[in-house]
């Protein structure tokens, strides 16, 4: 039996990666049930933003490889900085500072366990 895996992934969010990356480190590793029980009970903007990326790399994996839903565990979750957005924003004494907008591309990878 050969091991297959299916990926799904997501450019330009716009959340920080640092975020988001608090929320990946949680369900890294895990079962995809686990996975998405853990997602729906934490309290963060980046949660039903990634639970989104898992269902679409669940979907790949029964389409596009036939695997069974119930027999897949997450192998590699990651987050990699996308562009940064600058803005500006007025100060005291006519100053004006930086304010970047971070964004971020996130990557899934499912396989059989």
């Amino acid at each position: 039996m050969q091991q297959t895996t299916a990926t799904a992934s997501v450019n330009h969010v716009r959340i920080a990666p640092r975020k988001v990356r608090l929320v990946i480190d949680l369900i890294r590793g895990k079962e995809v049930g686990e996975a998405i029980a853990i997602l729906r009970h934490t309290p963060r903007a980046a949660s039903p933003i990634i639970e989104k990326i898992l269902n679409s790399a669940i979907a790949n994996a029964e389409h596009n490889y036939q695997l069974n839903p119930n027999n897949l565990k997450i192998e590699t979750a990651f987050v990699n900085e996308g562009p940064i957005m600058k803005r500006f924003r007025p100060r005291a004494m006519g100053r004006a500072s930086r304010i970047n907008k971070r964004t971020s591309h996130i990557t899934l990878v499912v396989s059989e366990k």
